[in-house]
């Protein structure tokens, strides 16, 4: 097989041109999930009995010849059955050879979809699949390409605004296509029934559910509120906030409430502590109430928490890609909550 982009492979689709292996890899998690959705849906079009030809398997969960034996299962009253199979990086080098094996002769009523965040193509697995597989690379978007799939999702949302608008919206959300769908839907339907979406609109829904999110998890982080806390952090990762960004943000956090200490110790005013340390205006007093509270080392220790944190994702420490930030950022939340 080969390297495709994803117009070759949409087209193919649309022809009705299926293969038994597909491989989908990069950070684009949101377009490589959307793209395993249309290679469904083609697969089973039709199908009378779908849940019974539709499987995912995650092989840090589940052993891969469950994976195996799912793929070489013939379908039942349908032509083809689909099987996902995701987290093969780190398999054991005999489950990395059965995995070859089936590559090499794929059953052709099945469509086994390989899906990852990221891909060592110096590895022998990595090898195999993609000269096995019809391969897409998903790879995070530019600001251009970003412009010219949010024009296309607000078509489909029958909503607009202008080039200014649309590029101030791009540089408020960043590069996660998951978090510029989220807030174009959310600003589509704040347009209606005129259906256009003002600088003003954005002004007041984009940037202020960031800023109120961060200090909501803060809040809940400074509260030793756990559940909470990984609630608001879970809602964050699926509007699409980078995990170095929510690293960044909780630092920051916790930077104020060292400096508001700071300046208490100082003998400071509260208005010129307040002048100093820029936050919400609701926030400020609970905030000053919490820096009385908290123990000055025990606020170095979490620092520097953040901080180990910070290089463990630059770092791929504990495994690369979104699974791998999210997992350490998951950790730091239970250990700054605990």
């Amino acid at each position: 097989m080969s390297l495709v982009t994803r117009e070759e492979l949409k087209r193919q689709l649309k022809q009705k041109q299926l293969a038994p292996l597909y491989l989908l890899f990069g950070p684009e998690e949101y377009l490589r999930e959307q793209c395993a959705r249309v290679i469904t849906e083609t697969a089973l079009h039709g199908a009378a009995l779908r849940e019974f030809n539709e499987a995912s398997f995650s092989l840090l969960s589940v052993d891969v010849q469950q994976a195996l034996a799912a793929a070489e299962q013939l379908p039942m009253m349908a032509e083809r059955r689909v099987v996902r199979v995701t987290d093969f990086a780190r398999l054991r080098e005999a489950d990395e050879g059965a995995l070859m094996r089936y590559v090499a002769r794929p059953v052709e009523t099945s469509v086994v979809i390989f899906s990852a965040d990221d891909l060592d193509k110096r590895r022998k697995l990595s090898k195999t699949l993609m000269e096995a597989c019809v391969s897409v690379e998903f790879a995070a978007l530019s600001d251009n390409e970003l412009a010219v799939w949010a024009r296309d999702h607000l078509k489909r949302l029958q909503a607009e605004t202008d080039e200014r608008t649309l590029r101030q919206i791009i540089a408020l959300v960043g590069p996660s296509v998951r978090r510029l769908a989220n807030e174009l839907d959310k600003l589509a339907t704040a347009a209606l029934p005129a259906g256009y979406i003002t600088m003003d609109m954005v002004e007041a829904l984009v940037g202020r559910s960031r800023e109120l999110s961060n200090f909501e998890l803060t809040d809940h982080l400074i509260a030793r509120d756990r559940r909470r806390a990984l609630v608001t952090l879970r809602r964050l990762l699926d509007d699409g906030a980078e995990p170095l960004m929510l690293v960044g943000l909780i630092a920051s956090n916790y930077h104020r409430l060292a400096l508001v200490k700071e300046l208490m110790a100082q003998g400071r005013p509260k208005e010129e502590v307040f002048r100093l340390v820029n936050m919400p205006f609701s926030k400020r007093q609970e905030f000053l109430e919490t820096a009385r509270r908290t123990d000055a080392q025990d606020l170095a220790r979490r620092l520097a928490r953040i901080a180990a944190t910070d290089l463990a994702i630059k770092t791929s420490l504990g495994g690369g890609g979104p699974k791998g930030a999210h997992l350490q950022l998951e950790m730091l939340v239970c250990e700054l909550a605990s």
